[in-house]
């Protein structure tokens, strides 16, 4: 990665250069769990839940089709997210494609806390990239694509995890220009953790649940973010045995609890038997880390309180191909 002070440098072809029509590339990328307990808007895992994108350059306007999840109620133009998040790829290296043809295969659930608009704009960058290398353009970065990603999301852990895998931790940068840089780093999950996502059929909005945050919080809770995080990197890397510790937090999840009773309640009755459980993101979504895999009891009570155990692998970045 660039070093924190230098933003990451993109290589432009030429303003005005466009795509040939009826190159194409495909894109993998999987969903993200973000803050992780302490590590509001700074940690991320990937989990093996996958959209698959397929694009096409095309003389004509652009089409979306779409399967799986947000079918038949996303848009299917230039509008889309994904097809937004392609174009700036192209157009951070100078080039533009006349129309593009999109397939869709979508398994993330959306507004579930599972990253799945992150994923969309990870997939759309991907796919810039693929096709930039397919016309000998040469491929974006990572930290390109983190940059990219961040400034469509306004914070990189979800994008960060879903472009470079396992778990990231991820920070930002003002720069004396205002430009914000996106900064990421993966980090080498200890190969005993196993994850599972559970998963209800409510929704959330991370834009109504993160207006439930205060502005200021109490300086002892800080501290105790603060170390839970540090330690969070230890648990995720080498010392597993401490994920319990390292997933405990008291600046967000308490304030977004009375909004989501049933997670706040799932989280609270899995940390009550000794499992490293928090809100997946924003949620509704719960995730619970760990070197045992779920019992039939917990699947059982997850179930009474409406959610559905998904045992997910810990996955690598967005793959193009």
């Amino acid at each position: 990665m660039p070093s924190a002070s230098a933003e990451p440098r993109v290589s432009t072809v030429g303003a005005g250069t466009r795509l040939p029509d009826g190159i194409s590339t495909q894109v993998r990328v999987p969903a993200s769990s973000a803050n992780l307990g302490p590590g509001f808007d700074c940690l991320g895992v990937a989990l093996g839940i996958y959209d698959d994108l397929e694009v096409t350059a095309t003389p004509g306007p652009s089409l979306v089709e779409v399967s799986g999840e947000g079918a038949g109620s996303v848009p299917t133009d230039d509008t889309h997210l994904v097809v937004r998040a392609l174009r700036r790829g192209l157009s951070s290296a100078g080039v533009d494609a006349d129309g593009l043809h999109l397939r869709c295969r979508n398994s993330i659930p959306h507004s579930r806390g599972l990253g799945s608009s992150a994923a969309a704009v990870v997939s759309g960058l991907a796919a810039a990239s693929g096709l930039l290398d397919r016309a000998g353009h040469g491929r974006l970065s990572d930290e390109v694509l983190v940059q990219l990603a961040g400034e469509f999301e306004g914070h990189p852990d979800n994008a960060a995890a879903s472009v470079l895998g396992s778990a990231v931790v991820t920070w930002t940068v003002a720069g004396d220009d205002g430009v914000t840089a996106y900064r990421a780093r993966r980090l080498e999950l200890h190969p005993d953790i196993v994850a599972t996502a559970f998963v209800p059929d409510t929704e959330s909005s991370t834009s109504f649940t993160r207006a439930l945050l205060p502005d200021q919080v109490p300086r002892a809770d800080a501290v105790f973010n603060l170390s839970r995080a540090a330690l969070a990197v230890v648990a995720l890397t080498s010392a597993p045995e401490t994920l319990f510790d390292a997933t405990a937090d008291t600046l967000h999840q308490g304030y977004r609890s009375a909004a989501m009773p049933e997670t706040a309640g799932l989280v609270e009755a899995l940390r009550h038997r000794g499992r490293a459980a928090t809100v997946s993101g924003a949620g509704p979504t719960v995730l619970l880390l760990g070197t045992e895999p779920v019992d039939a009891e917990l699947e059982g009570l997850a179930t009474d309180l409406g959610f559905v155990a998904h045992r997910v692998e810990i996955a690598h970045g967005v793959q193009i191909s």
